[in-house]
């Protein structure tokens, strides 16, 4: 039996429990390190207990992923995971739509509606998030977040652990940064460099 671990029992957690149901995997067992959720049921999923539970009882699982918005906490528990020999799982929902010339490294999760065109790179443990668009020749680093809404026009580079806001549209060709937040909202239309913050139209 294809049994999925996921790190990460909140909202988040629960879509990313959907998406792996729909990709097929007979049992997904969530994980979370909050200690009070250890025995509870998420929806129609249960919480098994912490991360320090998942490395013991590693040979249960074929792949694992983590669910957790927090782009610094995302890839820091996916690359522990890969210290442990986990395989990390890469989900895709049904209706995102995908170019075959786009590679989604491991780890990373693309949500309902979402569009990635040709030769475009998601790094890994990234959120694809609902209904965002990210076009052509495009360079995401590692635990980026597109929200959802969020439209990236083609050729822009983000950062790794960049966050891009809700119904947010960043022009062609740009570069952001590393650690960069564009807020809600925001129409990026000027390169953003590493650990900045902006907001508006045009962003500021």
């Amino acid at each position: 039996m294809k049994t999925l671990a996921i790190i990460g029992a909140s909202g988040h957690g629960k879509v990313v429990a959907e998406i792996a149901e729909l990709s097929g995997w007979e049992e997904i067992v969530l994980f979370d390190d909050d200690v009070c959720l250890a025995g509870q049921e998420i929806g129609v999923w249960q919480v098994q207990g912490t991360t320090e539970e998942l490395i013991v009882n590693a040979d249960r699982f074929s792949a694992a992923i983590v669910a957790i918005g927090s782009n610094e906490v995302r890839l820091q528990k996916s690359n522990f995971l890969l210290s442990q020999g986990f395989k990390l799982e890469t989900l895709i929902h049904p209706s995102a739509t995908l170019s075959k010339y786009a590679d989604i490294k491991a780890g990373t999760v693309v949500m309902a509606g979402a569009v990635i065109n040709p030769f475009t790179s998601v790094g890994m443990s990234s959120i694809i998030n609902t209904s965002c668009s990210i076009d052509h020749d495009c360079v995401l680093g590692e635990g980026v977040h597109v929200s959802p809404g969020a439209n990236v026009a083609g050729g822009v580079e983000v950062g790794d652990l960049s966050w891009l806001g809700i119904g947010s549209v960043v022009k062609h060709g740009l570069k952001i940064g590393n650690s960069v937040i564009v807020g809600a909202g925001a129409v990026v239309v000027n390169n953003v460099p590493d650990n900045h913050v902006v907001k508006g139209i045009p962003a500021k």
